[in-house]
Formats: C-alpha cells, structure tokens, sequence
C-alpha cells in the first residue's frame, strides 16, 4: 500500500480507486495520536478504512511507535484487531 505521510497537512493518505482515504494525526516522540479518519463517500463500506489503518499499524511497528485513536473509527478498530493491541498507547 502507498500511504503518503502528507507532512504540512500532519495526516496520512492512502490513494485508493475513486478517492483518498485520509487519517489526521499529531505527533509525538514515539507516538502517533490519530485524530480523524475519513474515506470518501465512494469508497465507504469497501474496506478502505481498513485498509488505511493496516497500514498506519506497519508503519507505527516499523518506527517503534505505538497508536493512541482518538477517533471513535480508529478506536474501535483497534479493539476489533487484536493483533494490533500491543500498539495502542
């Protein structure tokens, strides 16, 4: 997957057919606070979202980062994949 980490605007993309998923975030050292996660109307219920947070959860694992979802999506999705559970801060 291609996600963009689009620095001026602090938030993730990940270009996908019919849009961009989006993921708002701030960071701090050794930590990734995701504000906001939005996918287009086109791509809702597609998996695009999901996809989106796949890979935001290799890139936190790659930087030694952990994850603390402040969006209710985001939250909610790393209660559903615990895989991921050691990552949320």
């Amino acid at each position: 997957m291609d996600l963009i980490d689009n620095k001026d605007h602090q938030r993730f993309e990940l270009p996908e057919e019919g849009g961009t998923v989006i993921a708002n975030y701030r960071r701090q050292p050794g930590l990734i606070e995701i504000t906001y996660v939005e996918s287009p109307p086109a791509l809702r219920g597609t998996g695009a979202a999901g996809r989106m947070m796949e890979a935001l959860m290799d890139l936190a694992r790659a930087e030694g980062a952990r994850i603390r979802p402040i969006c209710g999506y985001a939250h909610a999705w790393m209660r559903r994949h615990p895989a991921h559970h050691d990552l949320m801060a």
